[in-house]
Parts: C-alpha cells; sequence; structure tokens
C-alpha cells in the first residue's frame, strides 16, 4: 500500500484550518501533517517534515499565498499547491496556473468539493511510465479538470442559486422562506426550494424556530463550516 499523501494546510483562520485538516483526514490516501496560520509557520514545517502538498489561502497575515508557491518553486521544493481561497479575480486564478498551482478551490465549499479534488490530484500523481502518446498525456492532464457542474434540479436557474445563497451568507442570524423571498423577488415557495437545494448540497442548514403562536418557522443558515470557517480570502 502506497504512503499517503502528507498535506499541510496553510489558513490564518484558525477554525478554518481545523475545518480544512478534518477533511483532509476524512479522504483516503492523504493524511494532514500540519494545519499553520502564517508562511513563517508553514516555512518551519517545510523545513522539517516531508510535505507532499499544499492547501494554501492567498492572503495570510504575513504575506501573499502566490508569492509564497513562487518561492517554493524557485527553491525547487516539490510540493504541489492547491489554492483554497476566495479570490475570484481570474488574473489571480491565471497567475495561479503560471505557478503551477495544480488546482483552485473557491470558498465557501463543502467537503465533497475538496475531496474530489484530493482524489483527482491522486489519480494525477499516480500517473506514472512514460506516454505512448498524446492519448495518454491528455488522459493524465485530464485527471486534474474538475468533471462538468452537476445539473440544477428542473425549475432552478443557476443566477437566482446565486443570488439565494448570497443573501443567506449575508444573513447571520439566517433566514426564512419569506425573508429570502422578499429579498431576491422571487416567491416564498420558489425561495423554500432554492433554500433547500442549498440544504441538500450541504451549503446550509435548516431548524425549526419555535414563536409564541402557530407552527414553528424553518430558518435556513448558511453551514459555519463554509461561512465563517471557510469563507475567508
Amino acid at each position: 500500500m502506497s504512503a499517503p499523501v502528507r498535506v499541510l494546510v496553510v489558513e490564518d483562520d484558525p477554525v478554518a484550518a481545523d475545518a480544512h485538516a478534518l477533511y483532509v483526514g476524512r479522504v483516503p490516501g492523504f493524511t494532514a501533517v500540519a494545519a499553520v496560520h502564517t508562511l513563517a509557520e508553514a516555512t518551519r514545517v517545510l523545513e522539517r517534515t516531508r510535505v507532499d502538498l499544499l492547501l494554501l489561502d492567498l492572503t495570510l497575515p504575513d504575506g501573499n499565498g502566490l508569492r509564497f508557491a513562487r518561492g517554493l518553486r524557485a527553491s525547487g521544493h516539490p510540493a504541489d499547491v492547491i489554492a483554497v481561497t476566495s479570490a475570484r479575480d481570474l488574473a489571480v486564478v491565471r497567475e495561479s496556473v503560471s505557478l503551477g498551482v495544480v488546482q483552485y478551490v473557491l470558498k465557501p465549499f463543502a467537503f465533497p468539493t475538496l475531496r474530489e479534488r484530493l482524489l483527482r490530484y491522486a489519480e494525477f500523481r499516480a500517473a506514472a511510465g512514460e506516454a505512448v502518446g498524446q492519448d495518454d498525456v491528455d488522459r493524465a492532464l485530464a485527471a486534474l479538470r474538475a468533471p462538468a457542474a452537476a445539473q440544477l434540479p428542473k425549475g432552478l436557474s443557476a443566477p437566482t442559486l446565486d443570488r439565494v445563497a448570497a443573501l443567506l451568507r449575508a444573513a447571520p442570524e439566517g433566514l426564512t422562506a419569506a425573508g429570502a423571498a422578499g429579498a431576491a423577488g422571487i416567491s416564498r415557495i420558489t425561495a423554500r426550494r432554492y433554500l433547500e437545494h442549498l440544504v441538500d448540497t450541504g451549503r446550509a442548514d435548516r431548524a425549526p424556530r419555535y414563536g409564541q403562536v402557530g407552527r414553528p418557522e424553518l430558518h435556513y443558515r448558511w453551514r459555519a463550516a463554509e461561512a465563517g470557517s471557510v469563507s475567508k480570502v
């Protein structure tokens, strides 16, 4: 049995760092060797232990993650890098690719997203031998590509889902279907469908909230592990 891929989590939010390390430990073939919160701490870990892969935030208290990745490449360090960030600037994405970053994962995310990226990385890493032709090269590179986005349930649209998700992320106390409907300009029934989809895909939680009179009302909240702990840039 091959040795597990040793992963260093570099994330300034301690709760997010612990969540990322927990996620890594749940993926077969991977182990988190440490979770650190600064580039200085990351450097010390890299100096004393073998690290195969970094889950690297791009904005740390003591520097920029991409500059750190550039330094690793310049020094000849063999560790690969998966960027885990909220940075959505495509110029940053292009720079990451130019530095050899093998995956770019946007926060917030649920465990299945990271699991899928790690398993694809493991497939790419396991490729060995000499390519017979272009098809072999293409197959090796394709292992790193994310599959096509899953289709939304019938009747749901991506723009409206993004709008409802953004409203929920911005509401620390959560939203009811009625509250989301009013803010998004859609019907209550439609809002509930989108909120339930976010729950089903692991991005939100729901719980009944009891008032003084009548039936309890469902309140939806963006999942804490993804919102507060995993959404920092």
